[in-house]
């Protein structure tokens, strides 16, 4: 089985959001809120002139119906890159999973988890590939 690779503006989006992930990390340090986090990196990717954002709806299908589930994806970057906050001790496996579904469900590629809640950002940064 051979996979497509990521596009090259999906992976230089996720560039820029990591780098923005490591500023925000620099400035703020771990031991906040991921509400917090999420709009501080909002905002530096903004900086950036990238567009993101916060909180977006993500409808479930479910027996061929779109229901409002709650579901919400922490950051879209530019409609392209997903990325799920979390300020938690450890990254668990449903972590990873919850990354995961929201690939499938909105048929993208690529997804960034990132864990502001740990001494060095580089150990909280994980991609997830569908």
């Amino acid at each position: 089985m051979t996979f497509e690779p990521i596009p090259a503006e999906v992976e230089a989006l996720a560039k820029v959001a990591v780098d923005a992930a490591f500023k925000v990390h620099r400035e703020l340090g771990p031991g906040l809120l991921e509400s917090i986090y999420e709009v501080c990196l909002v905002y530096e990717l903004s900086k950036r002139g990238v567009r993101a954002e916060r909180q977006v709806e993500l409808p479930v299908v479910y027996d061929g119906v779109q229901l409002d589930a709650g579901l919400r994806l922490d950051i879209l970057v530019e409609d392209q890159l997903i990325i799920e906050v979390k300020a938690v001790e450890k990254i668990a496996p449903v972590h990873q999973a919850q990354v995961m579904t929201y690939l499938k469900l909105t048929n993208r590629r690529l997804g960034l988890l990132i864990n502001f809640n740990v001494p060095l950002i580089k150990q909280g940064i994980k991609r997830v590939i569908l």
